[in-house]
């Protein structure tokens, strides 16, 4: 394939946005056309714990694993980036689980994934800043993982999609695949504009499976509502992840924390355009819920939060790669698109420019499910 293709990329969040700038790297003209804005959606509310914790097949814990690897190399490029940090990330289960706990990490051990198993007071030797008082029965520590801000990778990343000249169409409201005589041949707004391409990339999160649903392609899709509160600004020692039975808590730019869980999906309410509300109250309790788990307890008050569809498709694997159905027409929707969204966007960049398919993303096509 020609290194001067052009590739129209639908989706500003970080699949996306890190596809875009590998075909850009390698010589490709490209156009990004966002719904809204940048990283408006799941990138926007993403926890973005940088992992491959836990039990999954091993082709998509390999993967993960590369994933963090070229996080590491950003990382070390300059490691005073306030929104890429590698402090480890510890997790517990609730009292009386201590043999899920224990099983967890002996399976890690023996698939070589850094994992320490901890009493409480243990914790502080390791990691700074969480109350032990918290932790019922043991923890894990797992040193090799990290944490990034997706919203301050992206606008990273579109300073060299600029440099290199990438198109970007913010505001294009939905768009759809053009197909001609079988191929992708572009994309095509609401509004009527149209963008011709070599070859397109549908990467719009959670939307995935119903922008490729009129090309005869189904993907099921299992992504539950969700929602990521940020906490004003407060004093803390926290450098580590934390995944609790009542809170997921990390570190945040500007001295704040992100927040999530699942906990509270209950009581978020989705109205008829789309939008979703949850009672202040609640959002409070998970503030609440995670203050337990600093050191002095501070108190937490939260200063935004945003709800949406967290992108999972329905077996949980990722979905990358063209479409057998529509050739040119290539898919990425996955759940822990924070972890993988540089390597995906390297390999996709790849296939897209060469026509050859990598090994890594073979166990993921999107062929899997007709």
């Amino acid at each position: 394939m020609s290194s001067t293709k052009h590739v129209a990329v639908i989706g500003g969040g970080i699949l996306g946005v890190s596809t875009a700038v590998h075909l850009l790297r390698q010589g490709a003209s490209v156009t990004l056309l966002t719904e809204q804005g940048l990283a408006s959606e799941a990138t926007g509310r993403s926890l973005s714990w940088l992992n491959s914790a836990g039990e999954r097949s091993t082709p998509y814990h390999q993967l993960r694993v590369a994933g963090v690897d070229r996080y590491r190399t950003l990382f070390a490029a300059d490691p005073s980036r306030e929104w890429l940090q590698f402090g480890g990330g510890l997790m517990w289960n609730a009292a009386g689980q201590s043999e899920v706990t224990e099983a967890r990490h002996a399976y890690e051990k023996s698939i070589g994934y850094d994992s320490k198993l901890l009493a409480p007071e243990e914790i502080a030797s390791v990691t700074p800043g969480i109350d032990a008082g918290a932790v019922p029965e043991k923890a894990i520590f797992n040193p090799g993982e990290g944490w990034v801000s997706l919203p301050d990778l992206v606008n990273f990343l579109m300073e060299e999609f600029h440099a290199l000249g990438g198109q970007l169409v913010l505001n294009a409201g939905k768009a759809s695949v053009m197909v001609d005589g079988g191929r992708a041949t572009g994309v095509e707004t609401t509004g009527g504009e149209t963008y011709p391409a070599d070859a397109v990339l549908v990467a719009c999160g959670a939307a995935t499976p119903a922008v490729v649903k009129p090309l005869g392609v189904e993907i099921p899709n299992g992504s539950p509502v969700s929602m990521l509160v940020v906490t004003k600004p407060v004093e803390h020692q926290v450098t580590a992840v934390m995944n609790t039975p009542r809170a997921a808590v990390r570190p945040n730019p500007g001295n704040t924390f992100a927040l999530d869980h699942d906990w509270y999906e209950e009581h978020i309410t989705e109205h008829a355009d789309g939008s979703f509300t949850i009672p202040d109250d609640v959002v409070q309790q998970l503030a609440d819920e995670s203050s337990k788990l600093i050191a002095g307890n501070p108190e937490l008050k939260p200063a935004s939060w945003k709800i949406g569809y967290k992108p999972i498709p329905g077996d949980g694997e990722p979905v990358f790669g063209e479409l057998g159905q529509v050739p040119g027409c290539f898919v990425a929707f996955t759940h822990s698109g924070a972890t993988l969204g540089l390597i995906a966007g390297e390999l996709l960049s790849g296939e897209i420019l060469s026509g050859e398919e990598h090994p890594m993303l073979a166990t993921f096509r999107p062929g899997r499910f007709s």
